[in-house]
């Protein structure tokens, strides 16, 4: 299967052995937006807010092809700051686009509790609580 991993960059350090470890079992991986260079975003928000707006619209669409070109995601949601199975801004547009898309959505830890717990839910993704032979 062609799978997009989603993840917040404060959890990229788990997206190497993830990949391997899909890969192992047959696998096709893509990684997050900004993986070879995770706080390009920050930085670039530090150096100007317009060249920010630029960066994040052509995030929104590089994340929207990559997840028009793979048949599933997989959010990497772990802990962030003491916010547990952390899903942030950019991955929950993942997600939905993905929903959109009809695409299958793996969480790899459990939904997190808080504001976006409801929606998350109507996407019906599959917890794979870290197993990834769950990903079928």
């Amino acid at each position: 299967m062609n799978i997009f991993l989603c993840s917040s960059k404060h959890n990229y350090q788990h997206i190497p052995s993830i990949k391997k470890s899909l890969e192992k079992i047959g696998h096709r991986i893509t990684l997050p937006n900004c993986f070879n260079d995770p706080f390009l975003e920050i930085r670039t928000k530090e150096d100007s807010l317009q060249k920010h707006i630029k960066l994040k619209q052509k995030l929104f669409k590089e994340q929207n092809l990559k997840i028009e070109k793979n048949e599933a995601i997989l959010v990497v949601n772990f802990d962030k700051n003491n916010q547990k199975n952390y899903i942030g801004g950019a991955t929950f547009l993942e997600m939905y686009k993905a929903f959109e898309f009809d695409k299958k959505i793996f969480l790899f830890n459990p939904i997190p509790k808080g504001i976006l717990e409801d929606e998350i839910m109507g996407m019906n993704p599959v917890i794979i609580n870290g197993d990834l032979s769950k990903i079928v």
